[in-house]
């Protein structure tokens, strides 16, 4: 299932490109459709989970560019526009494709074997590189000025406050980061550390368990009992992170 979000501000095509995708010979699954700049810098703040993503470049509140700019998300992006002349540009924001409208079905067949067949290539790539790397074990992070070694495995989580971010550890003690969450997220292992929103990261190992609220959303319930965080996973990230509890 190649998992995809849309982002077009044109209400009537998004739903077309929703249709003509979720019709094709290939398993495809439409996570939601985003129709502007501020939109997709909240939806993509809480983690990357598409597969493929087909975007419009001009939108009612800019360039779909601003996206990718601001956020950091390594999921390809079909550029789908009406003009030709942002093509350079595209391909410096992760494209993979430029499609001009309107887009048919051979177009979007021929960019999904496209995306598969990268797919491959990185799949060997990134289990070629897994068998030499080294995962990182210790962050040195700040309590006042002293620059502790911090084990990565009695870290509970890590949050953003007032765009400072910090992480606590086992033991309660709260430390300063100077990475971001998404700096933080490209270093530390996708098995044991999970993006749950725009706020945390919380590592598996403290994970106790986790309940509904709100109806569509999930609460994480934390073993270290002197943290006083609700951690809420989003609707859109609520499959995924079950997923990644079940799988981990």
């Amino acid at each position: 299932m190649i998992r995809v979000v849309i982002i077009e501000d044109e209400k009537l095509i998004a739903t077309e490109l929703s249709k003509k995708l979720t019709s094709l010979s290939l398993p495809v699954e439409v996570m939601t459709i985003l129709s502007s700049v501020k939109e997709g810098i909240d939806y993509f703040s809480e983690g990357c989970h598409a597969n493929l993503i087909f975007s419009d470049i001009q939108l009612s509140d800019g360039l779909s560019f601003d996206i990718f700019e601001r956020i950091n998300c390594e999921t390809p992006v079909v550029f789908v526009t009406g003009f030709d002349s942002f093509i350079m540009s595209a391909f410096e924001h992760n494209g993979i494709d430029y499609l001009l409208k309107p887009v048919d079905d051979n177009d979007l067949v021929k960019v999904l074997n496209k995306y598969k067949n990268f797919e491959k290539h990185f799949v060997q790539h990134q289990n070629f590189k897994k068998f030499f790397e080294k995962r990182k074990a210790r962050l040195v992070v700040k309590k006042g000025f002293t620059n502790v070694l911090l084990r990565l495995e009695d870290i509970v989580l890590f949050y953003t406050e007032n765009k400072i971010v910090y992480t606590i550890d086992k033991e309660g003690r709260k430390y300063l980061c100077e990475q971001n969450l998404a700096d933080l997220e490209n270093i530390l292992d996708k098995h044991n550390f999970f993006r749950a929103n725009r706020q945390y990261i919380v590592n598996i190992s403290y994970i106790r368990g986790f309940k509904p609220y709100e109806r569509v959303k999930l609460s994480v319930d934390l073993a270290c009992g002197v943290l006083n965080h609700l951690i809420v996973v989003s609707q859109e990230t609520a499959p995924y992170f079950k997923k990644w509890i079940s799988e981990n």
